[in-house]
Parts: structure tokens; sequence; C-alpha cells
């Protein structure tokens, strides 16, 4: 068999990252890790291919050389797969689909040949089956969550590995919390499970072994989901593999909130080399997080929290959400407040929207506020579901929210004000590579000679080489993120 991976492309929203990813004459923020491990299931003699659209045209003669074209993504790129699928129909190669977006929306695709949904290491193998048999049926689901403990490593060489800026890793799946608008639990259960600190390492070792010497994403949905096993276990052991390695990597996750309660937990993290945390914050009302079930932020004092983190040595990205039943009409002020104090300066701010098969979902079709299925964009100004918020109000106050926390001037000050709060760690810290000065004089001459409100950027970079200059390249890095953000702003 000859078999085409092919991941969709990404529209420009917060998370594509695609107006910075130049300045360091990359292609693409993040590596289809889905595809690329779902690879390793496939028979050895088989011939595998990868195309990530994000890096690289998709030709009629890539698909032509396939026997069957295996597609994955999220609802974020609906529009690029049933594009995909056209070709694919028209040039007569069979289609294999799955991952969340197809687990969730499968009848929403015409034209796919085989359904392989939830998670790939049970159902990947019985449509293999099927398939050598001569049988192979239509869609493949399972109620059942696999021991990941058996899942193999990922084929790192179908990447492209100098087209991305970070590769990807996982070590667990599923989260202990339950918030009413995440597909997270329903998609991977509750009980987190996770690698072995022996497949984890391994998997470490072997994207050591390709040459990579960058950043990685451990992309669990929460990482501290297992607290025990990380301060016991899995933390030791990468601080260990990390420091006889010259600490080759460093590490970004995603975790909640209550990170930021366990000093010893923020400590080995930091030691074992992660210096970035995304968090979900999503609101500043109590009434709405006790709506969506977020209990661990409700009651916090959100910014000591975060510049708790940020003393640590975290740099912390933030998401927020507004249209919840509870929203004030305030809302949309106190959400620009909680994120001008607390120096996020990368919040990602979206409109509540509810994936099917939350509990979110369910409960707004038993009040028959469903108008459809989510489109994944962020950025979109779109929400599948009636808001209780007269819909033009709450559209003025989200797009008011974008417009002033990602003005330059307001942009601008959220970075100073990150950076009196950063303690940058030393044992995180690098000498500049050669792709940072370039990202420098591209910054300087894009940002600081072409770019209207250029002040803003000339008094970032001053104050910065003058009160924190061995924060110099990370206040360059954000000018940058900044850049991208007004781009995707100015669009919506």
């Amino acid at each position: 068999m000859k078999i085409l991976m092919v991941s969709p492309e990404t529209p420009k929203t917060f998370w594509s990252f695609s107006h910075a990813v130049k300045f360091v004459s990359k292609k693409s923020s993040e590596i289809p890790l889905g595809l690329i491990t779902m690879a390793a299931i496939l028979p050895e003699k088989w011939e595998k291919r990868l195309i990530d659209m994000n890096v690289s045209r998709l030709r009629d003669k890539d698909i032509l050389w396939a026997d069957f074209v295996f597609l994955s993504g999220m609802n974020v790129h609906i529009t690029s797969i049933k594009k995909i699928i056209s070709r694919c129909n028209d040039l007569g190669v069979k289609i294999v689909a799955g991952g969340p977006l197809a687990t969730t929306n499968h009848q929403q695709f015409l034209g796919v040949d085989h359904f392989v949904l939830n998670e790939a290491e049970i159902t990947l193998p019985l449509f293999l089956q099927d398939l050598e048999a001569g049988t192979p049926k239509h869609v493949y689901a399972t109620n059942e969550y696999p021991d990941i403990s058996k899942t193999p490593k990922p084929m790192w060489n179908l990447l492209k590995t100098k087209k991305y800026v970070s590769m990807n890793i996982q070590y667990s799946r599923g989260c202990p919390y339950n918030c009413e608008f995440c597909s997270i639990t329903m998609l991977n259960g509750r009980k987190p499970r996770t690698k072995s600190r022996e497949q984890f390492l391994d998997e470490l070792t072997s994207l050591y072994n390709t040459g990579w010497r960058r950043n990685v994403f451990i992309v669990d949905d929460n990482f501290i989901g297992n607290k025990k096993k990380l301060k016991a276990d899995i933390l030791p052991a990468m601080i260990e593999w990390m420091e006889e390695r010259n600490r080759p990597f460093t590490f970004t996750t995603e975790a909640s909130i209550n990170i930021a309660d366990d000093d010893e937990l923020m400590d080995l993290m930091v030691k074992a080399g992660f210096y970035h945390t995304f968090i979900g914050i999503e609101t500043p009302n109590n009434e709405s997080l006790a709506e969506c079930g977020k209990s661990m932020n409700l009651s916090r004092d959100i910014v000591s929290s975060v510049k708790k983190l940020q003393h640590k040595g975290f740099i912390v990205s933030g998401g927020f959400i507004v249209g919840f039943d509870n929203d004030p009409p305030d809302i949309f002020n106190q959400q620009i407040n909680l994120i001008q104090k607390s120096g996020i300066v990368t919040a990602m701010v979206g409109l509540l929207n509810a994936p099917k098969g939350t509990k979110l979902y369910n409960r707004l079709g038993k009040e028959n506020r469903l108008i459809g299925i989510m489109s994944g964009d962020n950025l979109d100004g779109s929400t599948n579901f009636i808001p209780k918020m007269n819909y033009q109000q709450l559209i003025t106050g989200y797009k008011g929210i974008l417009r002033f926390i990602y003005s330059q001037k307001n942009y601008y000050e959220r970075v100073k004000t990150f950076l009196k709060e950063y303690s940058q760690p030393v044992i995180n810290s690098r000498m500049p590579s050669f792709s940072d000065i370039r990202a420098l004089f591209r910054s300087v001459w894009k940002l600081g000679i072409f770019e209207k409100g250029r002040r803003y950027y000339w008094k970032l970079l001053f104050y910065s080489l003058f009160k924190h200059p061995k924060k110099f390249p990370l206040a360059v890095t954000l000018a940058i993120y900044g850049f991208h953000f007004r781009r995707v702003v100015e669009s919506i």
C-alpha cells in the first residue's frame, strides 16, 4: 500500500502564528503529531508520505500516487478538509478520515470511504484487519480508551523539520476536570492516561536523535492532570535526561490554573526546561465560571496566580471567553482589566461556542438554542448557539476587547508589565541563535521602520535594553507576536 497522510491548512488565527513564523524563516508553528503517530501504527512495509499543507503544496500527482489518502483535523480545518475530499473524489483516490473533527462530526462529510474514529490505537487496527480481509467497513468507532503506554513513537522522518518552529510530543490524554464547554473529557475521558517514564524518555531521545535542538510543545490538554506521578517520577527523570544532554530542549505545555498552588511542581517543571504554559482562564466573572463548571478558577485571585507563575519563570498565555449566559454587560471591561493587569501578553480571546458532544452542546440542544456546528475559528466572530446577551452587543463588545488589547499602545504596555514581573530562570537561558538575530533584524525592518506606530516598538526595545537587558531577546519575540495578533485582529 501507498499511503499519503494529508494535514489540512490552518486558517490565520491566533493559534496559527502565521505572521510571526516568517520572521524566523519558518512555515508553521506546529507539526501534525496525530498523523505521524498514526503512520507508525500502519504496517511497516507500507510506503508512507506526508503533505502538511501548512508547509507544502498538495499537488494532484501526490494524491494520484496514493492508494489511500489519510486525513485528520479539528473543527478549524473544516473548509480545508472539504476541499481535499473533493479533490480526492475527482481523482478517484480513496479517503480514510479520523481525528477530533471526524469523531464528532463525521456525518457532515460526504465522499469519505472509511472513518476511523476516536483514538486510533483501537480503531485503526480494526480497519487494517478488515482491509486485509477485503471487507472494510465505512465507520469504525469505540467507547473504550486505549492504554497509551503502547502507543508507538511518532515517525519524525516524515516531517520537513526545518519548516517548523516547534516539535510536538504527548505525555498524557484526558483531564480530571469537566468544564461544560470543553470537548476534552468527551473525547479522551476524565481519568488522565499517561505514558511510562521509559516510553516518554524514549520518545524524547528519538526526537533528539533527529538533530532537533529547539522548543518542544508537550500537547497534553492538562499536563498536570496527574501531579503525583509528575513530581515523583516523570519530572525528576526529565531533569536527569536534560542534564545528560546539555539541555537540548525547552518545553511548552498547557495546564490548569491550580498549577500556581504547587511550588514543588512549578520548581521541578522549570528545572526540567519548561518555560511557557497556556492556562484556560476564561473569565473573571464567578457566576460564569460556576455556570461552565470551571471549579479550579472559582473565587481565585487570577492576577496573583498568574504573577506567581511569572515569578517562578513561566511565560503565561491565556484563553479567555465571552458569551456565557451569566456574563454581565460590563464583562468586556472586566476582561480587558484582567488581561492588562496580569501581563498575559498572548491573550487568546474567543466567543463561546458549543462543540458537539459536550455538556454545553447537550444543554443548549434541550433549550432549542443550537444553530449549527462550531467553525473552530476563534476569530471569525461566529457562535453556534443563540446567546442570552443581545448578539449585536456581544459582537461589538468582543471586537472591542480585541481592538483594545492588541492596539500597539496597550499591547506594548502589557509586554512591559510582563517584563517587570517575569523572573527569567538562569537554567533556561541560552545564547541567541542565528535565527534569533535574523528575527531581530527583520523586526527592526518591519516593525521599527515601516509599521505605523513604530515608536511603541522602539520604546519597548530601549526599555528592555536599559531595564531588563537579559530579557531583550524575549522582548523582541513578543514584539513579533504582537505584529501577528494585530494582523489577525485587523482581518476580523
